[in-house]
């Protein structure tokens, strides 16, 4: 894919399907950084079990690939990254601390290893079975994390690699959310490249995960910016 480095990254989400129209492979098949942003407010539906969840994405994060060292490509490929290196629109769930799953969507051409965390999301739907296996119904802690998503959803492992345009874990178009409604911060809980503005999120939403006190805020354009300046994106 050619993509033009001086373009811009839009302003509104055109490139985004009809709400609840699944997202075409082409839509991650993009600069990681500029999906990130486009998938504020896309919806992610999951069909675990009996249970049908939906959720509004207010908060993600980029991991720009194998030149990203807090990107999990940056060690090569490995049995347990295999499908972040897949085709575009791919899930990548994996583990962290041994106890939670989080999920990624695959993002640029098949190979290359990079993705989308989905960091907090807005229920939408399912919400009886989400408080259920949340064990709690505080709005405010259901959501606002990536291990609390995927446990909130029924996301597991068992879904590591499926297709997000079908089955049972799909990604959805929903309603555009304005660049003056985004604020994008550096991304939390890594140790190298920590600087690097690649947290984007709907600001002001109740779902979003609570930002370290010391981090600065700026905005899309300044991110992107950032990006380019230091040829990451």
């Amino acid at each position: 894919m050619t993509q033009d480095p001086n373009a811009a990254l839009p302003a509104r989400r055109s490139t985004l399907r009809p709400r609840d129209a699944a997202l075409p492979a082409s839509f991650f098949d993009r600069p990681t950084a500029q999906v990130a942003r486009d998938l504020l407010g896309a919806v992610i539906e999951c069909r675990a079990g009996a249970a049908r969840t939906r959720a509004r994405i207010v908060e993600v994060e980029a991991y720009l690939g194998p030149h990203d060292p807090s990107c999990h490509s940056a060690v090569g490929q490995t049995m347990r990254n295999r499908h972040l290196h897949g085709p575009p629109g791919t899930a990548y769930v994996y583990r962290i601390y041994g106890m939670h799953w989080c999920v990624n969507a695959v993002t640029r051409e098949p190979g290359f290893g990079s993705a989308v965390l989905i960091r907090a999301v807005a229920p939408l739907a399912g919400l009886a079975a989400i408080r259920r296996r949340r064990g709690t119904a505080a709005p405010r802690d259901l959501t606002n994390g990536p291990g609390k998503l995927c446990q909130a959803l029924g996301i597991t492992g068992v879904l590591d690699g499926a297709r997000l345009d079908r089955g049972p874990l799909r990604l959805l178009g929903g309603p555009a959310v304005a660049d003056e409604d985004v604020r994008v911060t550096p991304r939390i809980g890594i140790s190298q490249a920590t600087d690097w503005p690649l947290r984007f999120l709907v600001h002001g939403d109740p779902h979003v995960s609570r930002t370290p006190r010391a981090f600065v805020h700026c905005s899309v354009a300044e991110s992107q910016a950032w990006l380019r300046d230091r040829d990451l994106w």
